[in-house]
């Protein structure tokens, strides 16, 4: 495997690994076990699978994933801080109550590790940049679950007790896969931007800076912007989202040529009716595109142990 494969090729070799059928269902089991090469069984729920391969077998993913940390508490306070937070920086440091110099120190450890990758703002703010924290991305999104649902609540499961874990993934369960939609979409703006263009992007990532946030900016080698939103609430997505979308990136002082939107439950048709060059629609459906042409070749090679 090569040492960071992208969300992408992980996506791909989770689902041709385990014959994936149903997109949002390999979406959902994705963002739990993806990264680790483990076979999953989709006829099975969610919550079946994690007992039988996570919490059935702590003691042993905890003493494999301690041999990577070191088990130092420095290590694990600050992924458990990124993993229920902003991913930014500095509200880890303060979520973990670590003082900036020993928190860069396992960072830099945690990254070099394989654990964490460095997410920067693709355009640098006008004013304040100073202030703007960098962010961290979870390699694997197994990890993600791991340090934000079972070591914060390890007594139990170590007991064999799993009631606070259950009661905490209800919680979090709806809007866990969100990060992973994200991810996935700013893949599919750039595949589908490139194929149907000869100015490619040439960076793209998230935005945001001490009063914005934007989703996606993407950069083309022209130096042309593309900004993008993601919507994951059950109502269709409407026009004002493509108002906040431009409202932000005014704020902000970016000088954006085309917008895309994603939609996890479509778009209304006062939105649909704005869709032109400059603006692009993507649904649920369209991250099918990101799978196509499967094979063996997508199979990344995986050395954890298989649970």
């Amino acid at each position: 495997m090569s040492k960071n494969p992208t969300i992408l090729q992980q996506f791909r070799s989770f689902c041709y690994q385990n014959n994936a059928t149903n997109l949002e269902q390999a979406l959902e089991y994705f963002a739990v076990f993806g990264g680790m090469g483990w076979r999953v069984d989709f006829s099975k729920s969610l919550n079946e699978l994690i007992a039988h391969k996570v919490l059935d077998n702590y003691r042993y993913i905890h003493g494999d994933i301690t041999k990577i940390t070191q088990s130092k508490e420095i290590h694990h306070k600050i992924l458990t801080a990124l993993a229920v937070g902003d991913r930014r920086e500095h509200s880890a440091f303060k979520k973990a109550q670590v003082d900036r110099k020993h928190g860069e120190e396992s960072i830099d450890f945690l990254i070099a590790e394989g654990l964490l990758q460095t997410d920067k703002s693709v355009e640098k703010p006008l004013k304040d940049h100073e202030k703007v924290s960098a962010k961290l991305l979870f390699a694997q999104p197994f990890m993600r679950f791991w340090f934000s649902i079972i070591s914060p609540n390890y007594k139990g499961i170590k007991a064999g007790e799993y009631d606070e874990f259950y009661d905490r993934w209800r919680e979090m369960k709806l809007e866990f896969t969100n990060h992973i939609y994200q991810q996935l979409f700013l893949e599919l703006v750039k595949k589908t931007h490139n194929e149907n263009s000869s100015d490619k992007i040439m960076r793209i990532g998230s935005y945001w800076d001490t009063q914005v946030e934007i989703d996606l900016l993407a950069k083309t080698k022209s130096g042309k912007m593309i900004a993008g939103t993601c919507k994951f609430s059950k109502a269709k997505a409407k026009k004002s989202e493509l108002t906040k979308l431009k409202e932000s990136c005014q704020k902000a002082k970016l000088d954006v040529n085309a917008y895309a939107l994603f939609s996890k439950n479509k778009f209304t048709t006062e939105l649909k009716k704005e869709k032109s060059e400059t603006l692009e629609l993507f649904s649920l459906k369209s991250l099918g595109s990101l799978l196509v042409d499967l094979n063996e070749k997508d199979m990344l090679v995986n050395t954890n142990k298989k649970y």
